[in-house]
């Protein structure tokens, strides 16, 4: 029997021009406008994708105010978790059954490659609800040891309304790691979405309507950090803020909440991960490729890309040599072509932002193996070459900083000792790998390296039942798995006399 490809089988750039993008805020159970609007580029082409409502702080406390009410008067934190979790079964059920739409929305607004949108974007949402929706009752309190006439039990209670703050290069993924263990928990959520990526989001909590959710219990507003963001850290009326993005926004964050009402903070920020290949290597071909799809799978805008290529001496040439021989495959594309790998960077700014970094590098005595330039010019979008450089000092730009681009820096150690000293030259501790046969090496390395995340012989594996997040300047909390879910409520002890 033959299976059809649906991401070959559907026009989408057929699709594109008949889109009714969800140009809207989400408050209240409601799409309404705001005071202000901006214009939204796709990185696509550059051109206009559309006009969306923008959010200032009257629309943030309209938000809040909707996210309070029905946490403190509506159904939702009331509910059995059983039909929780039900609501969020058939929140994921329509999100499948809309996949192709909503993939579109994230290629066309953030230049993530259609087939990468399609089937690990969408994917990934679609099994965080289910992951939640079917974790929502599994969550018990305690009944601890007491004397004689005494009883104390142990409850965790929703903790009241959560702000998540996400980035745009997962707009959906991260997302959905936020706001459905905090729907689960019996939370409601206020979510801003990224300036460069407000649509999808807002068509997914529109689905969430149909599916069930309560008004007020999932709002979405857009706007820019300063001003929306910044309202959503400093409101009295927010229990809790997750965020995901730069760890100069999360300092912010943290100020925000000492100066207002003491909210919990939840930070996964920055990374500048380091990607260790020893000389037993299992496979050096195998390592070699998953390092080039470590910093070029989409665009590089990852937070645990593996921008620093750590390899031995004796087996470095043959990794580079390979890596820069297939970097032709990474060839940036269209997003609406099935057969693209890699799309353009998100906008303008951050392929300005990024050259720059590549000068000032070169200009320290880094040298560029293959890339560094802008390409495909003509498309008007802002497309960069998949890059590698060698040749760097220890202080260079291009080894210290996240670029969040399809940027690899390659250093060369002589010893199992050097590497783990390399690796850790950095303030972030997201996530790290290490390529090796032997059991013990992989077993001293991981441990030694300080990081949310170490993965032996794979890169970028794990699924939702293992926690996601850093040490260091990557940030503390964790989102997936069921300590995400304990991160959204309150224990309390009742302790009850009845000698």
């Amino acid at each position: 029997m033959t299976v059809t490809d649906p991401v070959t089988a559907t026009d989408w750039a057929g699709l594109a021009a008949s889109l009714a993008a969800p140009t809207g805020l989400l408050v209240g159970g409601e799409i309404r406008g705001a005071e202000a609007t901006r214009k939204l580029l796709t990185p696509r082409d550059g051109t206009v994708l559309a006009e969306v409502a923008w959010a200032g702080e009257a629309e943030v406390d309209a938000a809040v105010a909707a996210a309070r009410r029905a946490f403190d008067h509506g159904p939702w934190p009331r509910l059995h978790p059983r039909e929780r979790g039900e609501i969020l079964q058939r929140f994921a059920a329509l999100v499948e059954e809309h996949r192709a739409e909503i993939a579109l929305l994230v290629a066309l607004e953030m230049g993530k490659p259609i087939r990468t949108a399609y089937e690990i974007e969408l994917r990934a949402l679609v099994r965080t609800l289910r992951y939640y929706g079917e974790l929502a009752d599994k969550e018990h309190g305690e009944v601890t040891p007491t004397t004689a006439g005494d009883l104390s039990i142990v409850t965790r209670e929703p903790a009241g309304v959560v702000a998540a703050v996400v980035p745009w290069n997962f707009p959906l993924t991260l997302a959905g790691w936020k706001f459905a263990p905090a729907l689960a928990a019996g939370c409601t959520v206020v979510l801003k979405t990224a300036e460069q990526s407000p649509l999808s989001m807002q068509r997914v909590a529109q689905l969430g309507l149909e599916a069930g959710l309560p008004a007020g219990v999932l709002n979405v507003v857009n706007g820019d950090g300063v001003v929306t963001g910044q309202a959503l850290g400093r409101h009295r009326d927010v229990d809790i803020l997750t965020f995901t993005g730069s760890t100069e926004v999360g300092r912010h964050f943290l100020r925000y909440s000492a100066d207002s009402n003491l909210k919990r903070v939840y930070l996964e920020l920055g990374g500048k991960s380091p990607n260790i290949i020893l000389p037993d290597a299992p496979d050096l071909d195998a390592a070699a490729d998953t390092a080039a799809w470590a910093i070029f799978f989409n665009s590089g805008e990852m937070c645990t890309a593996g921008s620093r290529l750590i390899l031995h001496r004796d087996i470095a040439a043959r990794v580079v040599d390979r890596i820069v021989a297939t970097a032709a495959d990474w060839a940036p594309g269209d997003p609406l072509d099935p057969t693209t790998a890699m799309g353009p960077l998100v906008d303008e700014r951050s392929l300005a932002r990024v050259l720059g970094q590549l000068d000032d590098g070169v200009a320290a005595g880094a040298r560029v193996l293959t890339g560094g330039r802008r390409t495909r010019v003509d498309s008007g979008g802002p497309y960069l070459e998949p890059t590698v450089v060698t040749g760097l000092a220890a202080d260079n730009v291009l080894l210290r900083e996240e670029l969040f681009a399809p940027v690899l820096s390659v250093v060369e150690v002589s010893s199992e000792e050097e590497a783990v000293a390399v690796a850790g030259d950095t303030p972030y501790g997201l996530a790290a790998a290490v390529w090796t046969a032997d059991l013990g090496a992989a077993h001293r390395v991981a441990r030694r390296l300080r990081a949310g995340t170490v993965w032996v012989n794979c890169y970028e594996e794990g699924d939702l039942s293992v926690p996601f997040g850093g040490v260091k300047l990557s940030g503390f909390g964790r989102d997936k798995s069921r300590h995400a879910l304990a991160e959204y409520s309150d224990l309390k002890t009742t302790w009850i006399h009845y000698g």
